[in-house]
């Protein structure tokens, strides 16, 4: 080979790393910023830092139950909990809130209350998963049976929030506490105004894009790129912010209706100040956008790398979770595929038509399941039934889903259709073909690979590289 030669392939090596190190960096130089830490929003953080990239996560609701890794803008200012709390640092359980003598505190997996005597005086609200019984919120209702206050409750047992309400039942104003109880914030919900005491100051801001605009300046984030998931309120902040290169994103992950939003086709007309570029997050949406004029110069499709916990191993082994008896066709099912072990789980006891399917060698029956047997039926298991009626617990579709097990639903029970293939969802009178479905899969392995294919596909499971991409200049000027 000749010395000319090598030199090139070193320069262009050399010159690959340079970008990729630049790409890095100018992730690395952005913040998350989001309007509250729901599972999309979840899905979006997780995915950056699988992809390698420190990027700091804000958001502007707090519920008080915040991982330790995302900052809150209004938390920002009360100090440090879990220091100031020392060993007492905990969540506080549903029947240690403080209640006046001879009042009665009671519980569910599903929520509390506070009784004097026959009166309902207050309604307990627990943190995800409910079934721990860690209280989020305390509402307290007046002698009419009217919500008058909220305390809020968060991860370290302590009250960090008071939300009063007026005679109607409408929000009036929240105090955001220090760890040592002084009052730090003071929002006013009806005319929007926020009041901060910081460092001997009183500072008023007239409404929360504001308040979080000097957020950014004392958290050293004034010059970050931006990348949010709202229209609303974090829109509004990177608009407010000059730059002479447009290099914020817009990840949207909500659904469109027949119109593109207000907000989005400002970006589109490249009225926004920092936002030339729309991230959609979900294949229908994008689809929606497209068909309705977005321009394609300005949108891309981009889904999610999600943090899979195992492989499938093939194990006729099959997992639902429930607190219903309503389980669509369970009883057909269980009988038509002997093969099949059905694993059926709640965390309340069952009632007697469910306790009744015990009858079956290929079920088991898990009633009152604690966290530890839960957990290891989520590893066991390889499929999953999303076929029961009411409401979702210890969210099990996604669970399923980041432990590769293959999902089936009915249409009429299905709870998270973003983690299956459209292809393993039927109608419920059409339950036959599910069962059809799950014995080719149980007979050939090549198909049970396909089938999860196309379900991670329907979930917009992206690579590292599909993220990396983000600093490569999809931005414009």
């Amino acid at each position: 080979m000749k010395e000319g030669t090598t030199g090139g392939i070193k320069k262009a090596k050399m010159k690959k790393e340079s970008e990729k190190k630049e790409d890095k960096n100018m992730i690395d130089d952005a913040i998350l910023l989001m309007d509250n830490y729901g599972p999309d929003s979840q899905a979006l953080h997780t995915s950056l830092k699988l992809a390698g990239f420190d990027c700091p996560a804000v958001v502007l609701e707090d519920d008080g139950f915040l991982p330790e890794d995302v900052i809150s803008v209004y938390g920002f200012f009360l100090g440090d909990f879990r220091a100031a709390m020392g060993a007492k640092a905990r969540p506080k359980y549903f029947n240690e809130i403080t209640v006046p003598e001879y009042w009665e505190i009671s519980g569910t997996n599903s929520g509390g209350k506070v009784q004097d005597l026959y009166r309902e005086r207050g309604k307990i609200f627990y943190a995800e998963p409910k079934h721990r019984r860690l209280v989020k919120v305390v509402d307290w209702y007046d002698e009419k049976g009217v919500v008058r206050s909220s305390d809020h409750y968060n991860r370290y047992g302590a009250l960090w929030g008071r939300t009063i309400f007026n005679s109607r039942g409408q929000k009036v104003n929240r105090t955001y506490f220090a760890a040592d109880g002084r009052e730090i914030i003071v929002e006013n919900f009806v005319t929007g105004d926020i009041i901060l005491n910081e460092d001997g100051e009183v500072r008023i801001f007239r409404n929360k894009t504001e308040f979080a605009l000097h957020f950014l300046v004392r958290g050293h984030f004034k010059q970050s790129r931006i990348f949010f998931n709202s229209l609303s309120t974090p829109f509004f902040i990177s608009n407010r912010l000059s730059s002479q290169v447009k290099r914020d994103i817009l990840f949207w992950q909500e659904p469109i209706t027949n119109e593109i939003p207000g907000n989005m086709q400002v970006i589109f007309r490249g009225e926004a100040s920092r936002t030339a570029t729309v991230v959609v997050q979900k294949k229908d949406t994008y689809d929606r956008l497209t068909a309705l004029g977005a321009p394609k110069n300005m949108v891309q499709k981009l889904g999610f790398l999600y943090p899979f916990e195992k492989e499938n191993a093939h194990r006729p082994e099959a997992l639902i979770c429930t607190n219903s008896d309503r389980i669509e066709h369970c009883e057909e099912l269980v009988k038509a595929l002997p093969q099949m072990h059905f694993h059926i789980a709640a965390l309340t006891e069952m009632s007697s038509k469910l306790t009744g399917m015990d009858r079956y060698d290929n079920v088991s029956l898990y009633p009152g399941v604690k966290t530890a047997v839960l957990d290891e039926l989520f590893e066991t298991c390889d499929y999953y039934f999303d076929i029961n009626h009411e409401s979702e617990i210890v969210s099990a579709v996604r669970r399923a889903f980041l432990h590769n097990h293959l999902i089936f639903a009915f249409q009429e029970t299905v709870h998270s259709e973003d983690f299956m293939a459209a292809e393993h969802i039927f109608p419920a009178s059409e339950w036959e073909q599910m069962r059809t479905c799950a014995e080719a899969a149980m007979a050939d392995t090549k198909v049970l690979r396909k089938m999860l294919q196309k379900q991670k596909k329907a979930a917009l499971a992206e690579s590292v590289e599909s993220y990396r991409s983000l600093g490569n200049g999809k931005t414009a000027k």
